[in-house]
């Protein structure tokens, strides 16, 4: 079920209705609700893999609980690895088998052996790695002492299955959403009102701004070749604003609609093409996920302490986990990899912590140092994501290099105007709107009351007129 469909604008009201309405009050039958609706969400993508969502919330739930029960180090670190084992062992299978398979199958034609490689011949379930990653962090936590094992499975697998992060995050902690799921939840007006404001911006990301995008972009890239160097460029330019606003929209979409029942998820966008370094961008593009691996990975191996060779092994580590994370393709990997390579000056002379406010905090405009930095940021972004996007690297280097050619320097063959002008708009509204959680938080507010709703019934009208084409979230494939 897609947050941009019919089917969910009349889920949502439902599930609402029943939670407040019929359930208020009961703690208990709300929470059955949440996991029943989850269920329900999930099954309507594919109820055949429903099955391995709940044997992953079983084997995390009891895990945790033996964890604590154990009486030595040793059966808790069985315990710890035996859920690690099997929570790995399955995202491997379904999201990494063919790719290892492949490229094995590959290595052994170079070397003039012919391999006919075996394949898995399944579809990869979506959320496998968002709801993989709430069960590790779980276990970890745990085993760690920072948490007490939940006791109550409704309470835990609503945790781990709350429909609007289920299937494309941002990747909750226990630490920070199981207490709100087991304490008495009141209706707040203010709140739900605040939800749908980020809600109808989530939307008008998604489905104004990224398919806008999505169109020029999928012509652009399929036929790469046969365009101009300008033309690769509007449409690298084009894909960042594409994957910004279809992954930042789908956040908003989830934000917005646990604050609709009382539930407040992590932040995962911070208005990440403001930033001024690689550095910035990473503390705000795809929160949850940077600070998973910062908090499960990153310090574990040790962080920015100790010799220059940790360090430079340490982010050369985080960021190919975090490439390869995003899916089983040497494109990505590459893609980690160039962020490596663009943070590590900024580690290792220890200037990655420079920009810790947002850019021009209290001003209207940036001054031009600030403006010269975001554009070079986002420049060295761009072109990261040509490799993200691209189906292989050969793919993404010729495009790399019909992009530095003579024809740079020429008018586009392609100039979308409506899309350009709608992205410049967009772009405003979140320069305003930088300083708070979403663009449209507290955006109109010294208007009049019927030009602030005006403006609200313009973006849903524009939402529905640009509706026709519904394209899937982009991070359904991860």
């Amino acid at each position: 079920m897609l947050f941009n469909s019919f089917t969910f604008a009349i889920f949502l009201p439902v599930v609402f209705i029943l939670y407040w309405f019929v359930a208020r009050g009961n703690l208990r039958l709300q929470n059955i609700l949440l996991l029943v609706s989850s269920y329900f969400f999930y099954a309507c993508w594919d109820y055949r893999f429903l099955f391995l969502l709940i044997f992953s919330i079983l084997l995390d739930y009891f895990s945790g609980i033996k964890i604590e029960a154990a009486k030595t180090r040793g059966a808790k670190k069985f315990w710890l690895w035996l859920s690690i084992g099997i929570n790995l062992g399955f995202l491997s299978a379904f999201k990494y088998f063919n790719f290892f398979a492949a490229s094995f199958a590959e290595m052994m034609g170079g070397m003039g052996l012919k391999m006919d490689m075996w394949t898995l011949k399944v579809i990869l379930p979506v959320g496998i790695s968002f709801y993989t990653f709430h069960g590790l962090s779980y276990v970890i936590d745990i085993y760690k002492d920072r948490i007490k094992p939940e006791r109550d499975f409704i309470n835990y697998s609503v945790f781990v299955s709350f429909f609007p992060l289920l299937v494309a995050g941002p990747i909750e902690r226990a630490t920070h959403l199981l207490p709100q799921i087991i304490k008495k939840r009141e209706f707040n007006y203010a709140k739900a009102i605040d939800g749908l404001r980020q809600i109808l911006w989530g939307l008008f990301k998604k489905i104004v701004i990224a398919d806008s995008c999505a169109e020029v972009v999928n012509q652009i890239f399929n036929h790469s070749g046969e365009q101009s160097g300008s033309t690769l460029a509007l449409g690298a330019v084009l894909f960042a604003f594409q994957i910004y606003g279809d992954f930042s929209g789908y956040s908003d979409i989830a934000l917005g609609t646990a604050r609709l029942f009382g539930i407040e998820l992590l932040r995962n966008f911070a208005f990440p093409y403001f930033s001024r370094d690689i550095a910035e961008f990473w503390r705000r593009w795809h929160i949850s996920l940077s600070s998973w691996f910062k908090d499960y990975l990153y310090i574990p191996l040790g962080g920015s302490k100790g010799s220059t060779w940790k360090k430079v092994r340490n982010v050369f580590i985080i960021f190919i986990v975090s490439g390869f994370w995003h899916g089983a393709n040497w494109t990505f990997i590459i893609w980690g990899l160039l962020n490596a390579v663009y943070i590590l000056p900024s580690v290792l002379v220890k200037t990655n912590r420079n920009n810790l406010e947002i850019v021009a905090k209290g001003r209207l405009l940036p001054t031009l140092k600030e403006l010269a930095l975001i554009c070079m940021t986002f420049g060295l972004t761009v072109i990261a994501w040509i490799f993200f996007r691209s189906k292989s690297v050969g793919a993404a280097l010729d495009y790399l290099s019909g992009i530095f050619s003579k024809s740079l320097f020429t008018v586009p063959s392609i100039l979308p105007y409506t899309t350009l002008f709608l992205v410049t708009v967009f772009l405003v509204i979140e320069w305003l709107g930088r300083e708070d959680q979403y663009a449209l938080q507290n955006f109109g507010f010294k208007w009049a009351r019927p030009v602030r709703w005006s403006f609200y019934f313009a973006n849903v009208w524009v939402i529905l007129f640009f509706s026709g084409s519904q394209h899937e979230f982009i991070y359904f494939q991860f």
